[in-house]
């Protein structure tokens, strides 16, 4: 039987005979119905209409995103490290040509995934690269709509990979959501790879936090101190986003100072 694919969030849901009624997800507050209705398709159909494209961003660090636009058009970001590379968040489209690709650069070890709305075909990463896990926080553990035995559900505020990659808990956009810090990142200051839990905006030198960006929801004050406190004992000098932008340099000051705006704006 085949795992539909939604069409507006490019979720993979379980297998079925016959597409579900509703997406879950897009149902939520957060993300939204497709104007013309639900629609679903499969792998197999978005491998002959899209490929992906890989580029070096910095040493270390490659994205991966499909083209032409899929679904929400997300970026994910290969970290290489000496004892193995990590997939940050998941688009919907893996190949054979993006496997081949992948694998010239080290392969993949483990996938770990910001929120739900990343969520995307990462079951079948997984198995493109020998049913290695894919690490999701337990908070968001309702949303995974294919769970299989590849998807590793942690807990707690923090979970440490290897050479120096650590999953942070921020919270916010999702109860579980999660940014990845990369103490070698930009040079040896430290990154931070983000999803939209802090979403890098046009004027680069700041970021700001919602609970939907497509509705336009704003979170509270409380919500996003908490986010602020959670990055707190990390250093990072660079912030990667999953849109394309990207706070080069100064990047914990650039998170603090638009906190601190953000916070003023929605309390007057």
């Amino acid at each position: 039987m085949p795992h539909f694919i939604c069409v507006t969030c490019g979720v993979q849901y379980a297998e079925t005979e016959t597409p579900p009624a509703h997406c879950l997800i897009c149902e939520d507050e957060r993300q939204y119905v497709n104007a013309a209705g639900q629609q679903w398709t499969t792998l197999d159909v978005v491998r002959k209409e899209h490929h992906n494209v890989i580029h070096n961003v910095e040493p270390g660090l490659h994205s991966v995103k499909s083209e032409p636009r899929f679904a929400i058009g997300q970026t994910a970001h290969l970290v290489q490290t000496p004892h193995g590379n990590v997939l940050w968040d998941c688009i919907t489209l893996i190949d054979d040509a993006t496997v081949d690709a992948l694998q010239k650069l080290g392969g993949v070890s483990a996938v770990a995934i910001s929120h739900p709305h990343f969520y995307s075909c990462s079951v079948e990463w997984s198995y493109a690269f020998g049913g290695i896990p894919v690490y999701v926080h337990a908070a968001d553990r309702q949303w995974m709509m294919r769970p299989e035995a590849t998807i590793q559900f942690w807990e707690g505020e923090t979970r440490s990979l290897f050479d120096g990659l650590t999953l942070i808990r921020c919270g916010g956009h999702f109860e579980g959501s999660s940014v990845l810090h990369w103490a070698a990142g930009a040079g040896g200051k430290g990154a931070i790879l983000t999803g939209d839990t802090v979403y890098v905006v046009q004027d680069t030198r700041y970021v700001t936090f919602m609970r939907s960006y497509p509705n336009s929801i704003p979170l509270n004050a409380t919500t996003v101190r908490q986010i602020v406190t959670a990055l707190e004992p990390f250093a990072f000098d660079r912030v990667y986003a999953a849109f394309g932008n990207t706070v080069q340099t100064d990047g914990k000051a650039a998170v603090q100072r638009s906190a601190h705006r953000y916070i003023q704006a929605i309390t007057g």
